[in-house]
């Protein structure tokens, strides 16, 4: 299957750092190929952000001819084949061909060897075992051309082998398909996560983190969720509901504000009703303390945003914040059913647009000279008078500021006597 087609732009076949690591490793018998993803966009036409690099070298030899090009080199995973090379302070991720010589689990026995479709043959998915050579020439030997034209994602060889060999290749096989593939997932692939779903409870809570987060933003997230939904596999990863519909249209209102897709809110609107959803997700994906804190926002009485006037509205813009009153209105329309060109909604949510919150302009100097102590009955004013602040509908003028300071003092005046 090799040389079935010829890249003419990709960043190796220009002058550069890429190129220079390909050159330095294809001599003295030794070859060297582009692998993976970088083939896979340069072939679809997207972005590449990393170019990995596969050869037949070995580690010690690719160490050696590095320091001998004054190139710097990190044995980032050298008992698995493979050395980080930094050229231009870019990094290149060169590993020897590898194949497996015992096969369970991720502890799979490896050995390098020379053999280009062996070492094809031990990787994911069929898009993804594609090389390139320095000339462009692209080497094909598990069928991903073919796939890549169909923009199919597929398994290399048994599906059933191979997400045995990693379970965590089930979310990867629908988090590849949301980002380059077409249509339905393949039907053989999609039925071989189904009967293996049951590993997914066997997988860290940090390597189900990045395939989700991942997933969230993928341009096809709704078709690869709903189909995930559909074979009982967002269950054991959230451990409860996934609500597809507000997910969907939760994305619909991010394109309709014209906001970049964000990987939380979308996790919310998919898995979070209550704030104990918000947690119980977050403790199953070992979620960020500042990730938690959004989706916890999220889930917080968001059904209170519905049908605001605008007076309500600032007092939640005030009290949220732009970002989170941002993400809980989101929730809270996705989960309404009213489409994204709803007026109402859009209208609440250009809010932030054309209205900044101003600072409460009380302090605790204004209550000290009003014979209040520090302590908690001067805690307790500032918390009564923001609030009747916020009622009276932000105002400045130093009349009005001085009839709300003097009436929580007179009320915390009250409450102690009482």
């Amino acid at each position: 299957m090799s040389g079935e087609r010829r890249l003419t732009d990709a960043p190796w076949l220009k002058p550069g750092p890429a190129a220079r690591v390909l050159e330095l490793l294809n001599a003295d018998g030794e070859e060297a190929r582009v692998v993976g993803g970088a083939v896979r966009n340069a072939l679809l036409g997207l972005p590449i952000d990393e170019i990995d690099i596969a050869t037949t070298a070995v580690p010690e030899e690719v160490i050696r001819r590095a320091k001998a090009a004054g190139i710097r080199s990190v044995p980032t995973g050298i008992d698995h084949g493979t050395v980080t090379l930094v050229v231009d302070a870019k990094p290149f991720e060169v590993t020897t061909l590898r194949e497996d010589t015992e096969t369970f689990g991720r502890k799979a026995k490896v050995a390098f060897g020379r053999d280009w479709v062996r070492d094809a043959e031990r990787r994911d998915f069929t898009i993804n075992a594609l090389s390139a050579d320095s000339a462009g020439c692209v080497h094909d030997h598990v069928g991903g051309l073919e796939d890549i034209a169909a923009r199919r994602v597929r398994f290399i060889g048994e599906p059933e082998r191979r997400i045995a060999e990693d379970y965590l290749r089930i979310l990867r096989f629908f988090r590849i398909h949301a980002a380059y593939g077409a249509g339905e997932p393949d039907r053989a692939s999609y039925l071989a996560c189904i009967s293996g779903r049951a590993g997914l409870m066997g997988l860290s809570a940090e390597r189900i983190r990045v395939e989700i987060l991942k997933l969230m933003v993928a341009g096809g997230a709704i078709v690869a969720v709903n189909a995930m939904a559909d074979g009982g596999l967002l269950l054991p990863v959230f451990g409860g509901v996934a609500y597809t519909g507000p997910f969907a249209r939760l994305i619909g209102i991010e394109q309709a504000l014209d906001l970049p897709p964000d990987p939380i809110r979308r996790l919310g609107a998919l898995a979070v009703a209550v704030t104990e959803d918000a947690r119980r997700v977050a403790s199953r994906l070992r979620l960020s303390n500042a990730e938690t804190k959004a989706l916890d926002s999220m889930g917080h009485r968001w059904w209170r945003l519905a049908g605001m006037d605008e007076a309500r509205a600032k007092r939640r813009l005030y009290r949220l914040g732009e970002d989170r009153y941002r993400d809980r209105l989101m929730l809270a329309w996705a989960r309404s059913r009213e489409g994204s060109d709803a007026a109402s909604w859009r209208e609440l949510a250009g809010l932030p647009a054309r209205w900044i919150a101003p600072r409460f302009p009380l302090r605790a100097a204004d209550f000290v000279a009003r014979s209040l102590h520090p302590g908690p009955e001067l805690g307790q004013a500032l918390a009564l008078a923001e609030d009747a602040w916020l009622a009276a509908d932000f105002p400045l003028d130093q009349s009005s500021l001085d009839a709300i300071a003097d009436q929580a003092v007179a009320r915390v005046t009250r409450e102690r006597k009482a």
